[in-house]
């Protein structure tokens, strides 16, 4: 895909600076939305907060202590 893009020159700048010798303007914003879109994802999960509240109980190998 094909987009134009206008972003600030300082931080095209610093980004260059930061990226390997040689890559080009394709890769560098590749890795920027790869990097963006992991970002992301990992906040939506932290959001999550490790809550399933419609998940059904899991079985366990080992009994509830008590349980026989």
């Amino acid at each position: 895909m094909r987009t134009t893009v206008t972003i600030d020159d300082a931080l095209y700048e610093q980004a260059l600076e930061m990226a390997d010798p040689g890559m080009d303007k394709a890769d560098l914003f590749r890795e920027a939305i790869k990097t963006f879109v992991r970002v992301q994802a990992a906040k939506r999960l932290a959001a999550l907060g490790g809550a399933a509240p419609g998940m059904q109980d899991i079985p366990r190998r080992n009994p509830e202590p008590g349980a026989k």
